[in-house]
């Protein structure tokens, strides 16, 4: 089987491609973590005797098709091969096309070891490993070196076709990024540094943080480089991942210019006039979002498109690609024209776009998807992350967790005899807990009482990895019994667990008590740098960009960027004469100065209106704050039109909020620093024409964000600055950012709070600023 390979493929994908069929079902079953999936291999191969050899690389070639991977385990004394699953619950419940697909893995690597080492049988093994119980099932079949090798060039055959499919098509792709032509005449001002310096990025395999200005074109300065270094650092994909929808669609239309887009047919079609862009583009959207039946469960008794979903898959796959251009409403036509759901179409033909479109959990997530298919595949993956000053509290939040002590409350109600000795351990914890954290007042609405937890209550993780172990036994005997409430619980508990298995520095435990029986186990990320660090090595280069990165040692301490980030810093294409920016240094937005600041706010407000009307944005650090100001304006100024942003906001009434921006227009709208239209939105010219900033966007001096300084003091030696100051002065640049989007824009921006005065925090506003 020793030749040379046209294309290469892991074990798992060859046989996820060819040994999958029947239903979709995702009925209710927990899977193990990842980091328990790992533990539970180390299990099993420390149980093994002396001389077992786990993890064990195997590869050979057949016809110009490389296929490796690693065997979990080979026992040459009893010459057995083992394939380890770990599980939750009763095997009983596993689906038989599920069973099928783990006996191909474990006979492809059975073919593999035979092969390399001239065996002439061998015993396969499926070892099933519950990580509650720790019990193992044993399932066995004795085949010949010549079985097995017949099974596995049927399997390299049924593949072979798309194999080859797909090296014409990187082919075609290299070569066609390779002429890959700017789309416009030039480059705007700044536009072209940005591109070389990405260029470079992707050249040396490094990452990137670079700040550049609002208006120079950053989507498309990102993008053209980046696909004009694929072919030649051998780059297999490309990921472009987003804060917001937004960025979504602005990216899509950046490589809609690139051409991307243009097809009359597909070469993989047979169509050789084609004008199709040798690039195939996904966008990647939330499940809740592309889910044509919600109120159906996953699976093939349940929801049409689950029913033969591996049946139909193949013909659905194959007009995907041949499409190439996978955007939400293109994924959805071609998985509807073939009956599958379009949400699990888009995570199979994430395998084999060249470019993915989507959010930045999808590499980030403790769960990300492209990440784990780069790690299964050997992907070398160049990265992109828009607006990357968000992803400090992006990925806090993807490794934090809540537990509510009311969903328990509610459930003991309701919940079935066997679950009621778990859950009273559980209630029993929540009682001890409130009274170790002294916490006999039980706070009001809005003002919860609150406690940093001095470590992890030992106890309570106890009682819900205890809960978590019942309710899944329970559901795996009764599995129509899956009430929500259930699952909620469930969930939490073992989004808590698993996050408690790697608490550190990085992270604090506190307490809310909102009212009797009313509490809230926080576990919540400081540093996410911990989590993403190997994240970023994973990735062949990063560029992470955005108006707002600066101070460059902020970004990399928080993040974990490698040591080797290089900082770049694109000069703005703007002049200073193109913005007024004022402080008024009379002006205190302090909490104990927020009545008597309305005054001169409001005449500030008033005055910038009679001197020059036309739209403009004022920016409170509250919506009582915001409230308050609104309330003072119309009442000594009922003439000057006003809207204004509202708590709960849907995303009807911000298009509404937005669309009262039209050239022609006037007034002031009314929002909150940080919030829906401080950042990401797009108003130029005439349609905004200057900002009113009345806070320096600071976090709130409580107990939570006092032991976040403590915590980044202790590890970076900057507690305040990357607590408070860095935090908020990103949200006030951000929101200034709105007013001037183009060359020809001119605005006014003023800053109404004395600190804005003070060196330290004039120091950090852009430089470009000429600061009255």
């Amino acid at each position: 089987m020793s030749e040379v390979a046209r294309y290469r493929v892991a074990v798992r994908t060859l046989c996820d491609f060819t040994a999958r069929e029947g239903d979709l079902d995702h009925r209710f079953t927990p899977a193990p973590s990842a980091r328990e999936g790992i533990e539970g291999h180390a299990r099993v191969a420390k149980r093994r005797g002396e001389g077992y050899e786990a993890e064990l690389p195997l590869s050979a070639t057949f016809e110009g098709l490389s296929v490796s991977g690693r065997a979990d385990g080979f026992d040459p004394a009893a010459n057995r091969l083992e394939e380890v699953k770990t599980h939750r619950g009763h095997l009983e419940r596993m689906a038989d096309n599920q069973r099928a697909l783990h006996w191909a893995q474990v006979s492809v690597y059975g073919a593999l070891l035979c092969a390399e080492r001239r065996l002439d049988s061998l015993t396969l093994a499926l070892v099933y490993l519950d990580i509650t119980t720790g019990r193992e099932t044993v399932l066995t079949k004795e085949a010949s070196a010549i079985e097995l090798q017949a099974f596995f060039e049927t399997q390299c055959r049924r593949f072979l076709a798309w194999a080859e499919q797909e090296a014409r098509h990187r082919e075609r792709r290299d070569t066609a990024l390779g002429e890959l032509a700017f789309p416009h005449d030039s480059f705007r001002p700044g536009q072209r540094d940005l591109a070389e310096s990405v260029y470079k990025a992707a050249s040396t395999g490094r990452c990137l943080l670079v700040q550049a200005p609002t208006g120079i074109g950053k989507t498309l300065g990102t993008l053209f480089p980046l696909l004009k270094a694929m072919p030649r650092q051998g780059l297999d994909r490309v990921a472009f991942l987003t804060m917001k929808t937004p960025g979504r669609r602005l990216a899509l239309d950046a490589l809609a210019i690139l051409g991307a887009a243009e097809r009359a047919g597909s070469p993989d079609a047979g169509s050789p006039d084609s004008t199709f862009r040798p690039l195939r583009v996904l966008e990647l959207t939330a499940r809740d979002k592309a889910c044509e039946y919600p109120d159906r469960a996953c699976h093939g008794e349940a929801c049409p498109l689950a029913a033969g979903f591996y049946d139909r898959l193949p013909a659905a796959r194959q007009a995907a690609v041949a499409h190439g251009w996978l955007d939400r409403e293109a994924l959805r036509g071609v998985a509807l024209d073939h009956g599958v759901c379009p949400y699990y179409l888009g995570q199979e033909l994430a395998r084999w776009c060249d470019l993915i479109v989507g959010d930045v959990n999808h590499w980030f997530d403790a769960n990300a998807l492209l990440h784990g298919l780069a790690r299964a595949n050997g992907w070398r993956l160049g990265l992109l992350v828009d607006e990357a000053h968000n992803l400090v509290e992006r990925a806090r939040g993807m490794y934090s967790a809540e537990l509510d002590q009311r969903r328990l409350a509610r459930l003991r109600r309701e919940a079935p005899a066997a679950l009621k000795r778990p859950l009273g351990r559980l209630a029993g914890q929540w009682q001890s807990l409130v009274k170790e954290a002294g916490m006999s007042e039980v706070g009001e609405p809005g003002r919860p009482a609150y406690r940093v937890l001095d470590g992890l209550p030992g106890g309570m993780v106890a009682a819900l990895q205890g809960v978590a172990s019942a309710i899944t036994e329970y559901l795996g005997e009764h599995p129509g019994q899956a009430s929500l409430a259930l699952q909620e619980l469930l969930f939490e508990a073992l989004a808590f667990t698993r996050l408690a298995e790697s608490f550190g520095d990085h992270s604090l435990c506190d307490l809310a008590r909102h009212g009797r029986g009313q509490a809230v186990l926080g576990l919540r990320n400081l540093v996410p740098a911990d989590f993403l660090a190997p994240r970023f090595a994973a990735a062949q280069s990063a560029v992470l960009f955005s108006a707002t990165l600066s101070p460059a040692h902020y970004h990399r301490d928080l993040l974990g960027l490698p040591a080797a980030t290089v900082w770049r810093e694109v000069a703005t294409p703007f002049a200073a004469e193109q913005l007024e920016v004022r402080i008024r240094a009379d002006i205190s937005t302090r909490l104990r100065d927020r009545e008597a600041s309305l005054a001169p706010i409001v005449d500030e407000l008033a005055g910038q209106y009679r001197r020059r009307p036309g739209h403009y944005l004022a920016f409170f650090s509250s919506f009582a704050y915001l409230e308050a100001a609104l309330a003072r304006l119309q009442e000594a100024h009922p003439q000057i039109p006003v809207r204004a942003q509202t708590r709960g906001m849907r995303e009807e009434a911000r298009d509404a909020f937005l669309a009262g921006f039209a050239p022609g227009g006037q007034g002031i709208g009314f929002a909150v620093l940080g919030g829906a239209f401080a950042e990401g939105i797009d108003l130029p010219g005439e349609r905004l024409i200057g900002a009113f900033i009345a806070t320096l966007g600071l976090p709130p001096f409580d107990d939570f964000n006092e032991a976040l300084k403590g915590r980044l003091a202790a590890r970076f030696g900057r507690g305040d600055d990357y607590a408070y100051r860095i935090p908020g002065l990103i949200k006030v640049v951000q929101a200034a950012g709105r007013v001037i989007r183009g060359p020809d824009d001119e605005g006014t921006v003023v800053l109404m709070d004395d600190r804005f005065a003070r060196r330290e925090v004039r120091a950090r506003l852009p430089g470009w600023w000429a600061v009255d």
